[in-house]
């Protein structure tokens, strides 16, 4: 039977590769946890600059534009802020021990109960999509500074108290194991998602929010409500 993730946490803080990641993989959750009083933070490791397919685009250009549309979006899903590490696009593979520092850092300044990161085990889905180094380069950096440095007061002391997060959840997983109920926050994640308009095709409109409710319904129903987002959870420390 279906596990549903029920808590609301105090704090909470989702850490992603690019500026759109997060609404697409848990933006439903993240939004409802706001709504019920959680105080959410976003981690954005890079600026997005190589995110398009048009050869004339100017890198720096569209980093800006990206930047501005990850703050409209934090307002819709009610974010208590959005920490932008201002990587270039395509690079997390290769600083993987300076990511870790940067992260324990906001773990230890946020001192949140929850980390929601990408699942980096996942690389492949079906037989049409790897999935994007970056996205498997933050969620290895993001397991790496909850566990255990930043529960470890040995680990770079310069970043402040020692913190123990409670609870990982992974996102994108291929072996979701509990889901979050986003039934009353799924059209928050459609509106949000619509603020990446660098990102959308200009006919995206409707396509896009029936791509998303018919997958939020999907997990639905493997949860038992009519909208889902599905994760693995892993248990470090006390409960949110």
């Amino acid at each position: 039977m279906a596990t549903l993730f029920t808590d609301t946490p105090a704090v909470a803080l989702a850490v992603f590769a690019h500026p759109d990641d997060h609404e697409v993989s848990c933006g439903g959750a993240l939004a409802g946890w706001a709504a019920a009083g959680a105080e959410v933070h976003v981690v954005v490791a890079t600026t997005g600059d190589k995110g398009s397919m048009d050869p004339s685009t100017v890198p720096d250009e569209l980093a800006a534009r990206r930047a501005a549309e990850v703050h409209e979006a934090a307002g819709i899903l009610g974010l208590r802020d959005v920490h932008l590490l201002g990587h270039p696009d395509g690079s997390l593979d290769d600083m993987a021990s300076e990511l870790r520092r940067s992260l324990v850092g906001l773990v230890r300044r946020l001192r949140p109960v929850l980390v929601v990161c990408p699942d980096p085990t996942a690389a492949f889905f079906g037989d049409a999509y790897v999935n994007h180094v970056d996205h498997r380069a933050i969620g290895w950096a993001a397991l790496d500074a909850v566990a255990p440095a930043a529960a470890s007061p040995l680990y770079f002391p310069e970043e402040g108290p020692a913190h123990q997060v409670g609870t990982v959840l992974l996102s994108g997983t291929l072996e979701p194991d509990v889901w979050v109920d986003v039934s009353g926050s799924v059209e928050a994640k459609v509106r949000a998602l619509f603020c990446h308009r660098s990102q959308l095709a200009p006919d995206a409109g409707s396509w896009l929010a029936d791509f998303v409710r018919q997958r939020t319904e999907d997990e639905g129903q493997r949860a038992g409500v009519a909208h889902a987002e599905g994760f693995r959870r892993i248990r470090l420390g006390r409960s949110v």
